[in-house]
């Protein structure tokens, strides 16, 4: 198993495969609208800006599972994140980094040997 392996659900529930991504540089960031990291959306969006032409994307995966510091749904974080901070990176459905409802590209990232096989190498 590969990270092109993997599909994701965008923020408005289009399946987004990874295997689109065969070839890029992707940035997976975990965030959140209301923590102290939210500030990183303008670096986020100025890298986005500046290398995309390149190959390079990124891949947001909003989360709400720490301190109740995402608690929009996915419409009210894309409209904040657009609004204040202008973001037009690709943005999926909120959705869990840990425990039982932890995204399956989660654990792959996390343990790649445990969820690819013995021997298997993340990329």
């Amino acid at each position: 198993m590969t990270i092109y392996d993997f599909e994701l659900e965008d923020n408005q529930g289009k399946k987004v495969s990874l295997r689109d991504f065969r070839g890029k540089v992707l940035l997976i960031v975990n965030t959140a609208t209301r923590c102290g990291f939210t500030p990183q959306y303008k670096g986020l969006e100025e890298m986005h800006r500046r290398y995309k032409d390149y190959g390079f994307e990124i891949i947001d995966i909003p989360c709400n599972q720490f301190m109740n510091q995402a608690p929009e749904d996915d419409k009210g974080i894309q409209n904040f994140c657009s609004i204040k901070y202008d973001t037009i990176f690709l943005r999926m459905k909120k959705a869990d980094v840990n425990g039982e409802n932890e995204l399956p590209l989660y654990t792959y990232l996390k343990f790649p040997r445990r969820s690819s096989g013995a021997g298997c190498r993340p990329f």
